[in-house]
């Protein structure tokens, strides 16, 4: 059994101080895209229902935020940034627009990102009762702990369970919010009531993400594990060379 898979024993667990707080708010802030992300996140739709809301012309609309998810992502090319979060603006502002153009109906804009937000809630749910809590997935990597979570360090797998059980229920409390409206009010009601909720809900997941994990125990950084015992392991092969000779 290698050190990256024994189980973590109490002994070895540390217990989070206010360094730990500080880098896992610095890695949530990485991982969901902070300030600027928010930003990438929010616009072309505030774009969209504000032109609709004044001209009501479809085309115009869908092609205005369209143009600005474009403008987001080459800025950040130019800027030589981090182009995931506006990238996946781009896809669901594309996406968007295809459906509202093939169908004529305005509000069939907001119905792509509308089924993401839907599956991305119940695969919170989903993937937590099956035991790999999907943030722990998606965090794993930028805490440098991979899926030793899994099996090391129980306290951190009840961390992410309860972050992606929160993940899933606002997402699914969203959802039970805007799909009513999709069918009963119309484009610009819809629209706008979709961008009030694309900050708060998002602002709440993220901080009981923080809470949970402020206080569970540190992640094992498995790439410095690793490392070690690459140095080790040269060590050894070095210590045996020299006793032969």
């Amino acid at each position: 059994m290698t050190s990256l898979d024994k189980p973590t024993t109490e002994h070895d667990t540390q217990q989070p101080d206010h360094d730990t707080k500080a880098v896992t708010e610095a890695a949530l802030f990485e991982a969901f895209g902070g300030l600027r992300g928010m930003v990438e996140t929010v616009l072309p739709g505030l774009l969209f229902v504000t032109i609709y809301t004044i001209n009501k012309d479809l085309h115009i609309s869908a092609i205005a935020a369209l143009t600005v998810s474009l403008v987001l992502v080459a800025v950040r090319l130019v800027r030589r940034d981090t182009v995931k979060h506006a990238f996946s603006g781009v896809f669901g502002v594309a996406f968007g627009v295809v459906f509202a153009m093939m169908t004529g109906n305005a509000k069939d804009f907001y119905l792509p990102g509308m089924l993401y937000t839907l599956g991305l809630g119940v695969a919170y749910i989903a993937t937590t009762l099956a035991g790999v809590p999907l943030i722990g997935l998606i965090l794993g990597p930028v805490f440098k702990e991979n899926l030793s979570w899994r099996t090391r360090n129980p306290g951190r797998k009840k961390a992410y369970a309860k972050a992606s059980w929160a993940w899933g229920l606002i997402l699914l409390g969203k959802c039970a919010i805007l799909f009513p409206l999709y069918w009963w009010a119309d484009t610009t009601q819809l629209g706008w009531v979709l961008v009030a909720l694309k900050i708060p809900p998002f602002l709440l997941a993220v901080y009981l993400t923080w809470l949970f994990l402020a206080k569970a125990p540190p992640p094992i950084d498995v790439f410095a594990e690793m490392e070690a015992e690459e140095r080790a392991e040269k060590e050894r092969k070095a210590a045996a060379r020299q006793r032969e000779a």
